[in-house]
């Protein structure tokens, strides 16, 4: 179910932050994108730390901010794939000028990160 408020934000960056500041968020949105289509447990071996409750949160608050999609399957197990709704896909393609942006910025790295992904070649 899709909440929706009355309310309308007469600053975007506040709307903005609201969805994608949390945590995880903008690494669940990558990962979706990269996959294309990911099942949970997958998902949740691709963010290194991620806890299953904040997992459950972060995909929950996508799903309400209409990012990402969830497609339930009649099986046994039961099967569910998340993938990324056009929005979702409009929110991932500017992650890379992102990533790009921090590497130009003195001290914008990590010892550590989040994902599995090894580091890639930006071209900066």
């Amino acid at each position: 179910m899709v909440r929706r408020s009355n309310v309308v934000l007469f600053c975007p960056l506040q709307g903005i932050i609201d969805i994608i500041g949390k945590k995880w968020a903008l690494l669940v949105i990558y990962e979706i994108g990269n996959h294309g289509k990911i099942r949970f447990n997958e998902l949740k071996n691709e963010l290194l730390g991620i806890t299953s409750k904040s997992l459950v949160n972060t995909l929950n608050g996508l799903q309400d901010s209409e990012l990402i999609s969830k497609e339930s399957f009649r099986e046994t197990p039961p099967r569910v794939e998340y993938r990324l709704t056009k929005d979702g896909k409009g929110l991932y393609d500017i992650i890379i000028p992102l990533i790009r942006w921090s590497a130009l910025r003195k001290g914008a790295t990590v010892k550590e990160c989040s994902c599995k992904h090894k580091p890639m070649n930006l071209g900066v």
